[in-house]
């Protein structure tokens, strides 16, 4: 039950930011990702505020054995960039430029903005399993 509660908790914290940050819309998404247009770069500080956090202390969590709430990292076992990972990000970004939401932020404008989350949500779970789906081949 406290793994649920702290992760619960760290849910709304996160989702607050990406709220307080303006990343659930889609609108200042968009004009982020418009680099040859009206571009607005004031999601770079968003982004650089989050590498610099997890590049300072990404070192110090991974000295531990295992996390607090946890029986082990979970972290890629693979490092090799090859062509499905290259299609992945490819269609991810397509995804995100066009509709202005990553899953995250998406799926909290689906509690803002319900209508533009009944095509949202739905490309999303579709997008998943034919992600399952290929991967499993």
């Amino acid at each position: 039950m406290q793994r649920v509660i702290i992760a619960l908790l760290a849910g709304i914290i996160f989702g607050a930011g990406l709220v307080l940050a303006e990343m659930v819309n889609p609108i200042k998404v968009q004009g982020f990702l418009d680099l040859f247009g009206n571009w607005d770069p004031s999601l770079i500080l968003v982004m650089g505020g989050a590498v610099t956090i997890t590049l300072l202390s990404s070192r110090f969590i991974l000295r531990r054995t295992k996390p607090i709430l946890a029986d082990r990292f979970h972290t890629p076992v693979r490092s090799l960039v090859d062509r499905r990972l290259i299609l992945g990000a490819v269609l991810f970004g397509i995804g995100w430029g066009l509709s202005g939401y990553c899953p995250g932020p998406g799926l909290i404008n689906a509690m803002i903005n319900p209508t533009e989350a009944m095509v949202f949500i739905p490309a999303l779970i579709i997008g998943g399993w034919i992600g399952q789906t290929l991967s499993a081949s």
